[in-house]
């Protein structure tokens, strides 16, 4: 062998041994890319478990923040409903009780209106005594002088000596 045929062979050697190493280099880059791939999509999984848990954390504590605020909301609106109802109740005893307090206020009381009853009687006895006596004369002022006059029956018969009494209308 020549020594263009040993260097040939040397280089070729070292051309081989260095294909040699990089395809073993290779492989070993593509078993860490594999084992890479293998790992990110643990970590894929690790990570998606992971906001599902979270997510779901979240979401349940929402759901009874939730309840939390219907509960109190009801017991606002059951509050306001009776506050309502009292309003009411009250304006409607205020609305009932005024007239009662005016009338009570105005109107005579019992004594008074048995008083006032037994004065009606009284008054209505003396106007019928009074109407018996004369009460129902039906005086004018006559003439330019304003005499006294009474209205007289010309029908009825006259009275006294020389007829110079009359009878009164109406009796």
């Amino acid at each position: 062998m020549t020594d263009r045929a040993a260097a040939v062979d040397d280089a070729t050697m070292k051309f081989g041994l260095l294909m040699e190493s990089a395809q073993a280099h290779q492989r070993l880059a593509e078993s860490q890319l594999d084992k890479l791939r293998a790992h990110t999509q643990d970590l894929d999984s690790v990570v998606r478990d992971e906001i599902r848990r979270t997510l779901v954390e979240e979401l349940q504590m929402l759901t009874a923040e939730t309840a939390r605020a219907t509960r109190a909301l009801q017991t606002v609106r059951r509050s306001a409903s009776l506050r309502g109802a009292l309003w009411s109740f009250m304006f409607a005893l205020i609305c009932a009780l005024a007239p009662l307090a005016v009338a009570s206020w105005l109107l005579p009381s019992a004594a008074e209106v048995s008083a006032l009853r037994t004065r009606r009687d009284e008054l209505s006895l003396n106007v019928s005594k009074l109407e018996q006596l004369g009460g129902r004369i039906d005086w004018r002022h006559c003439g330019d002088t304003r005499r006294l006059c009474v209205r007289v029956n010309r029908k009825a018969p006259t009275y006294g000596e020389m007829g110079e009494y009359y009878v009164i209308d109406g009796y």
